[in-house]
């Protein structure tokens, strides 16, 4: 089967999941995303059976809410969509706005998934109190509800009975971290870090990330950090520091669509960090050749 997707969200690192899969190592016990966001590399791990358990994590409780209520409980959200979805037909834009209001009072998970499926580009926004302010996309309805349901299954299918919740911030959740563990983390974007930014429920603070990812490797931690990229000669954020002794990878995350719209045929690509500690492990002579791509240069040039 496809790997089922059931929340569109911009930024999910679904359609990469299964190239950053390829610097996973064997006999991982427990994956931990404390930036879990749509938990698209727990899902695509849980696919691809490389590991048993997971730590979801994500400081958005709403969206953290949401993933517990599709693995836990897939057929309580499934009929809270459908629900949902069959009730806009006669004004659905009025209704998207009800909806929104609805879930900026109460926070309700069940709300959100409709939200998310309706929202612009799938493209959630928050305005400086928090609350959700994204306007709905006037040329569609959302994904089907048949369509949802099975997507929604397919995920409880591959996570149900595995995972552990928590909506903490992520220096909490790094503290719990063991070295059989593997951590991978995609945070909020460096540009918008230690500020509030539409985009994101909150941000993190630069400087204290390094200072993490510096305590991690203290402690022989495994994990991998996407963070940056570029696209053309535009950089996104700083490149994490040399002292940290990371080795980057980039990735081709395919063709920019504002590129695109301005006529110009850019790709962008994300940076992939690994934690000297994880190298270590995939430079062992079982590792598959297709890791030996791993560039230590190109990140930093």
């Amino acid at each position: 089967m496809k790997i089922p997707h059931p929340i569109q969200y911009q930024g999910s690192k679904r359609n990469l999941a299964a190239t950053i899969l390829e610097y996973f190592p064997a006999n991982v016990q427990t994956v931990i995303e404390p930036f879990a966001g749509t938990a698209a590399i727990s899902v695509a791990t849980a696919y691809q059976k490389k590991a048993n358990r997971f730590l979801i994590n994500d400081l958005n409780k709403p969206l953290l809410d949401l993933l517990q209520l599709i693995i836990e409980t897939p057929e309580e959200i499934a009929n809270a969509y459908e629900k949902l979805w069959h009730e806009q037909q006669l004004d659905s834009i009025g209704h998207y706005f009800s909806v929104r209001d609805e879930f900026n009072c109460s926070g309700d998970s069940r709300l959100f998934l409709y939200l998310l499926a309706r929202c612009a580009k799938g493209a959630v926004r928050y305005n400086n109190a928090g609350y959700m302010n994204q306007s709905p996309d006037k040329r569609r309805k959302g994904t089907l509800p048949a369509t949802m349901r099975k997507n929604i299954q397919g995920v409880s299918a591959l996570l149900k009975g595995k995972c552990e919740f928590s909506s903490l911030d992520y220096k909490v959740v790094l503290k719990q971290v063991v070295n059989t563990d593997l951590v991978y983390m995609d945070p909020p974007y460096q540009g918008v870090c230690g500020d509030k930014d539409s985009r994101y429920y909150a941000g993190i603070h630069h400087g204290e990330f390094i200072e993490s990812l510096a305590e991690l490797n203290a402690q022989g931690i495994s994990y991998l950090v996407s963070y940056d990229g570029k696209t053309g000669n535009k950089n996104y954020g700083e490149k994490l520091p040399n002292t940290l002794n990371l080795t980057c990878v980039e990735i081709n995350a395919g063709r920019s669509s504002q590129a695109t719209l301005l006529g110009r045929q850019e790709i962008t690509f994300e940076s992939l960090y690994i934690s000297p500690a994880l190298a270590k492990r995939l430079l062992q002579p079982h590792v598959k050749k297709a890791r030996e791509v791993m560039v230590t240069e190109s990140c930093y040039a």
